[in-house]
């Protein structure tokens, strides 16, 4: 069948079959050997080595919502990347961010965006921000057995939701379980500490300038205590990712606007370390 494929140029008949909109589905039936979470592994002695990603972080503010993590990826007590990639658009509206075993976590985010993709492709029309959260958490789900071996894939998932009008952000657990979180979440190794300093810089009614600014605060007071962690990185101009969704969709912040606010901040903790306090009432 597959020579007849290559010299007619015709597609297989699974091709052509009407199904699920589910791309997973599709392949769960026709290519089952291809998904994450039905690979054998080899029997391993111990935890597996492999770079892991940490910190993200996430924050609503008035009018949309922001998505953001550092660049370093770890493994064991070494720097594996500087400049890793943990941010990415799953959609026009929406964007995940990676912490857990880096190599499986991106492999799980282009399978998501596929997933998102097929759907609108073959239903005419985008999944509901309710159904996109559900489908991340199928995946993590579908990656326990990795899970338990180390190979554990944490991600954190944000965007606007266009029939509410509002930025939502949604975190996971290793086993698929989900949870809303309101106002600002984080996750990864440096996601105490993050969380920590979001809990007392948050307000609000929050402007995309006061966001941004908090969601690097708060990154810089992850590296500050975690050494997974990686801060502003003047000298090699390595700089956080962060990402914006509003009505208007996604928006990366560029280099350029990152680095003023890292160097700012930077500025300013020279006369306080600790960074800003909260008001006291």
């Amino acid at each position: 069948m597959e020579a007849n494929t290559r010299s007619t140029g015709r597609l297989p008949a699974a091709f052509l079959t009407p199904g699920s909109a589910s791309f997973m589905d599709f392949l769960s039936v026709h290519s089952p050997e291809i998904l994450p979470g039905n690979r054998v592994l080899p029997p391993v002695q111990g935890a597996i080595e492999a770079p892991h990603g940490t910190t993200i972080v996430a924050v609503t503010f008035d009018g949309g919502v922001i998505l953001a993590g550092d660049r370093r990826a770890t493994m064991g007590n070494m720097i594996a990347q500087r400049d890793i990639e943990k941010v990415f658009p799953a959609d026009e509206y929406s964007a995940v961010g990676i912490a857990g075993t880096a190599g499986l976590a991106v492999e799980m985010v282009k399978l998501f965006q596929l997933e998102l993709e097929h759907f609108e492709k073959v239903e005419g029309a985008q999944l509901s921000f309710e159904g996109k959260a559900n489908r991340l958490s199928t995946m993590i789900r579908s990656n326990l057995a990795m899970a338990m071996q180390g190979l554990a894939v944490v991600p954190l998932f944000a965007g606007w939701d266009v029939d509410r009008g509002q930025g939502r952000i949604f975190s996971y657990d290793v086993t698929g379980g989900r949870s809303e979180e309101h106002g600002y979440a984080s996750t990864g190794s440096g996601s105490l500490f993050a969380r920590g300093s979001m809990k007392k810089l948050f307000r609000e009614g929050l402007t995309e300038e006061q966001a941004i600014t908090l969601v690097v605060q708060a990154l810089y007071d992850a590296a500050d205590d975690d050494s997974a962690t990686g801060g502003p990185d003047v000298a090699r101009k390595i700089y956080p990712i962060v990402n914006i969704m509003s009505d208007e969709g996604f928006r990366r912040v560029t280099d350029e606007e990152s680095s003023q606010v890292a160097r700012s901040i930077i500025e300013r903790r020279l006369a306080q370390p600790d960074g800003p306090r909260a008001e006291l009432l």
